[in-house]
């Protein structure tokens, strides 16, 4: 099962009996935009008791094409990782 943004607005609005469904959106929303943001802007987003999201930039390589098998320069680009927290990943492989 995959949670969705939907999923992430109705268990917003369910758990606040003062908010409206559109103000669950916006919330969710502004949360989401202000992380995307940092992210953007080269920035890590750590969220405590959940996790980091680190920018990484890494550099031009050489690569292959599976279907061709021809070499090619892979362009450097940056990457978001994410290293969870302890604490998540106990919950995590308790669950399992």
């Amino acid at each position: 099962m995959t949670l969705t943004k939907a999923d992430i607005v109705e268990k917003v609005y369910t758990a606040h009996v003062s908010m409206t469904k559109v103000q669950a959106v916006e919330a969710v929303e502004a949360i989401l935009r202000l992380s995307k943001n940092t992210l953007i802007n080269g920035s890590d987003l750590m969220l405590s008791g959940f996790g980091k999201f680190n920018i990484r930039d890494k550099s031009p390589r050489r690569g292959r094409n599976p279907k061709t098998g021809d070499d090619l320069t892979l362009e450097a680009r940056r990457v978001v990782t994410f290293k969870p927290s302890g604490k998540l990943r106990e919950k995590v492989n308790a669950g399992s």
